[in-house]
């Protein structure tokens, strides 16, 4: 039963992972993307003196998309920021991280997870509901697409955070192996 369920939990971190490895990369695409666009907008208000404000919004929701779908990539790569003052110090061991990961995963990643996807809920409903769009003339439509990648971004994030969790709790029970 007991190797059983490790194999299940070894599966799922491999399932997870997959997820946030494939949306991650497609998200970096949105980083080209975004840099096309802006030396686009830059080129047309600098040489031909002409702006789009649909551009500049675009530009800002691509950087939202960036950050909101590209977090659990980062932390499945360990390269959020952290204060590394007791994380990396000589009296911390690979099983004494391993009870940090765990612990601050579950503690404060997991639940501040949850609370995001919740609130955004709302936020995105009345936005779907009254049809949102930008206050600019000229400016996007369906301010809800953007405002969908809150709890999209946040349930990936929660994802990789059980698959993070999970790999701590192998680490510390001495059966990351395999």
């Amino acid at each position: 039963m007991h190797n059983t369920l490790l194999q299940w939990s070894r599966n799922l971190v491999r399932w997870i992972e997959h997820i946030t490895e494939w949306t991650g990369r497609a998200t970096s695409w949105l980083v080209l993307g975004m840099v096309l666009l802006i030396a686009y907008d830059v080129a047309m208000r600098y040489l031909f003196h002409s702006g789009s404000v649909a551009l500049q919004e675009l530009e800002w929701h691509l950087f939202a998309l960036v950050f909101l779908l590209g977090a659990a990539y980062t932390l499945k790569h360990d390269d959020h920021v952290r204060v590394d003052v007791l994380y990396q110090s000589r009296w911390l061991n690979d099983r004494g991280r391993a009870w940090v990961n765990f612990l601050g995963t579950l503690m404060f990643l997991l639940p501040f997870c949850v609370l995001i996807i919740i609130s955004a809920w709302p936020f995105l409903h009345d936005s779907f509901v009254h049809g949102e769009g930008s206050p600019d003339p000229g400016g996007l439509p369906h301010r809800w697409l953007l405002k969908a990648a809150i709890p999209v971004g946040f349930g990936l994030l929660l994802l990789q955070g059980i698959a993070t969790a999970l790999s701590a709790l192998h680490r510390i029970l001495g059966r990351d192996d395999g």
